[in-house]
């Protein structure tokens, strides 16, 4: 077995790389493809890859059972990025595809979901064999917020009463690599999120019990929090992007919690307080 893993310098990427490792495949059977692969240990084949360049794809895919699309981060490119990877993938004769996704990105109005939804049909007819994994929040993305809230006291936020079913990204990576190095997962969809969904207070709550000092929750409305963020200094476009997002949080659209990654990874998923702590280095 050989298993290719794109975006590999990526959190994600190497994480997935590492359980790969951890896992029972030999470092010759893995590699590790991204712009610039680096770092990674002895022994671990490397390819240079980019989503817009077909043959550096065809390349690295070369002898590979299976590869893990990672999915890319140039919003607006990434369903022609994703479909250069699919095709590159039949060419080299790879056999599987494992794509991470979006919860439910086939049925929400999730503002990331169209790019994930669109990638998903492309595997759907590409005559491969796919698992599709729809991943749920990563609970390092609430890294940033937290540590504001070390000087603050407050998270800002406009999700109301919505909730969060968030894991740590290693959880989400322990899950990828069971599916790539175990049977049975051909054509399945997999929603992966945490064991607990979590709201804002919940959230807050996790930061005072990691930080050590009081952080409550601040609920504004999707035009204040937009507003706020300008004032802050972001751009308007990632000032409305952001809002948006707690706006999709707010109607449901990352609450629903279930077993899959649970049971994939054989063990409960990392608390939020957990993944917190780790990622702060607490």
């Amino acid at each position: 077995m050989s298993v290719v893993v794109t975006g590999a310098t990526g959190h994600l990427g190497r994480l997935v790389v590492e359980h790969l490792l951890a896992g029972g495949l030999s470092a010759d059977q893995v590699v590790a493809a991204a712009r610039r692969p680096a770092g990674f240990p002895e022994g671990v084949r490397t390819a240079a890859i980019d989503y817009d360049d077909p043959a550096s794809l065809e390349a690295a895919f070369a002898g590979a059972e299976s590869v893990l699309l990672i999915s890319g981060t140039d919003v607006g490119q990434r369903v022609a990025q994703h479909g250069r990877v699919i095709d590159a993938a039949k060419a080299a004769g790879v056999r599987r595809v494992v794509y991470t996704s979006a919860p439910h990105a086939d049925t929400t109005a999730l503002v990331l979901a169209p790019d994930h939804k669109a990638t998903e049909e492309l595997l759907r007819s590409s005559g491969l064999a796919w698992t599709i994994l729809r991943n749920n929040w990563y609970t390092e993305n609430y890294v940033g917020a937290v540590e504001q809230a070390r000087a603050t006291g407050v998270l800002l936020t406009s999700t109301g009463d919505g909730r969060v079913a968030s894991a740590s990204r290693d959880d989400f990576a322990a899950g990828a690599a069971a599916v790539l190095v175990g049977g049975d997962h051909e054509g399945r969809v997999y929603e992966l999120t945490g064991d607990v969904a979590w709201s804002a207070d919940e959230l807050a709550e996790a930061a005072t019990a990691v930080l050590g000092v009081p952080v409550v929750a601040q609920q504004v409305s999707s035009d204040e929090h937009r507003a706020i963020l300008v004032g802050a200094g972001l751009d308007e476009g990632t000032a409305g992007f952001v809002a948006t997002l707690d706006a999709d949080i707010r109607r449901g659209d990352l609450a629903d919690a279930t077993s899959d990654l649970r049971t994939l990874i054989g063990r409960p998923t990392t608390p939020l307080v957990d993944g917190l702590r780790a990622a702060l280095g607490q």
